[in-house]
């Protein structure tokens, strides 16, 4: 029995636990930068998947990768050694100018694995007492929803109802350097957690500088600066890392989403040999982390951003969009945020919230999400041609007027 999108949704409804607000569309096939439901109708793709569809979908390479390897292998576990492990570390590592990589499957567990790794080189390197290790983070940070990672969340949605919480964490404020600062005072900080552009805040840019100083005075406190580019990384922004149009290279970064190339969950840690040289066998591990499937999709995406294309791609296009986006918004908006091809547009308190507006797009044939409830949060796919992007920077003025 063939079911239309109102059944199947009711279904998801009935049987699923509702731990997402979906809007309403049932997407069945996909390509490039446009989706399409189980009736038929088409929308242009502006959200990417939260940027784990930078290249699209169902790139023609990435596919490709894909394909060649199912004929091959796809699990052994870590168990022994597969031939696509060594050349994903060298090549991932050589695009960050890093040495080392870690590969495991979600972005938050990358996240948990820079945490462990950063207590266990505190205790082991540092000479951080036992048991006294602390990881500094940002206010206003997302960076996933396990126990210990809601620990150090404002959202009370994500804390509501889920304690007791982990400790060893402390929260400075975004983008103020002094709090920064005086925070890596303690000498038992092991190391400073924080997305370049807050993603589910709102696309929050920090001020110009504020990276390298924060990178500056990590190094200057003998503390690692961990930047997760979760979101933010591979292209995203127009550059490789956000951490790039800085100058930085981060001790460590958390990276997954884009990895994967839209077709399987793929993360990775990659830091210096200090650090990542912590960690020992037993310690740390996922049986899907490094499979060879995942990892034979993440080189093609890693050679893919090795031509720098996709980067150019980002700045160019997102120039164009945060330009009609500031030039041509209509009263209702208080603000446009946002580098590369990624920006929030906060809406005033008056005109909030902002899903009827998610929804009037989905009817026009546009799919973009809300983040709170005064921002729309925008992510086309880096491969997008400029009449499509225009199409939907168009479809978004229509719905905030």
């Amino acid at each position: 029995m063939v079911m239309d999108s109102a059944a199947l949704r009711d279904l998801e409804d009935a049987r699923g636990a509702h731990n997402y607000h979906p809007l309403p569309v049932v997407v069945a096939t996909a390509e490039g930068a446009w989706v399409t439901d189980v009736e038929g109708k088409r929308y242009l793709d502006f959200l990417s998947a939260y940027s784990a569809l930078n290249f699209g979908h169902r790139h023609p390479r990435l596919v490709a990768a894909a394909l060649a390897q199912l004929d091959r292998v796809t699990l052994t576990s870590r168990a022994v050694h597969v031939d696509q492990m060594g050349p994903f570390c060298e090549e991932l590592a050589d695009l960050l100018e890093l040495d080392r990589v870690l590969p495991m499957n979600s972005g938050a567990e990358a996240v948990e694995t820079a945490i462990k790794t950063a207590r266990a080189w505190g205790y082991r390197v540092k000479g951080v007492p036992p048991g006294q290790a602390k990881i500094l983070v940002a206010h206003g940070n997302f960076h996933g929803r396990p126990t210990s990672i809601i620990s150090f969340s404002d959202d009370p949605v994500a804390r509501n109802d889920f304690d007791p919480f982990t400790g060893g964490f402390e929260a400075v404020t975004f983008g103020d350097l002094d709090s920064l600062t005086a925070a890596l005072a303690d000498p038992n900080v092991v190391g400073f957690l924080v997305e370049p552009i807050q993603g589910e805040a709102g696309v929050v840019v920090p001020p110009v500088g504020y990276l390298s100083g924060a990178a500056a005075a990590c190094r200057d406190a003998g503390v690692l600066f961990i930047a997760d580019e979760v979101q933010s990384g591979l292209g995203r922004t127009g550059s490789t890392l956000t951490c790039d149009w800085e100058g930085v290279t981060p001790d460590m970064v958390i990276l997954g989403k884009a990895l994967g190339g839209g077709i399987l969950p793929v993360s990775a840690v990659v830091s210096r040999d200090e650090v990542l040289g912590v960690l020992r066998p037993g310690e740390h591990g996922s049986t899907f982390g490094g499979n060879p499937l995942a990892l034979a999709i993440a080189r093609e995406v890693i050679a893919m951003l090795g031509t720098g294309e996709y980067q150019q791609r980002s700045r160019e296009l997102g120039v164009h969009m945060l330009a009609r986006l500031n030039r041509e918004a209509p009263t209702t908006v208080e603000l446009v945020r946002g580098r590369g091809l990624w920006a929030g547009v906060v809406v005033k308190d008056d005109y909030a919230p902002v899903r009827p507006r998610c929804l009037q797009a989905l009817d026009r044939g546009l799919i973009i999400k809300e983040t709170h409830e005064t921002t729309l949060r925008l992510a086309p796919p880096l491969m997008i041609d400029e009449a499509d992007l225009d199409r939907g920077i168009d479809i978004v003025l229509e719905v905030l007027a």
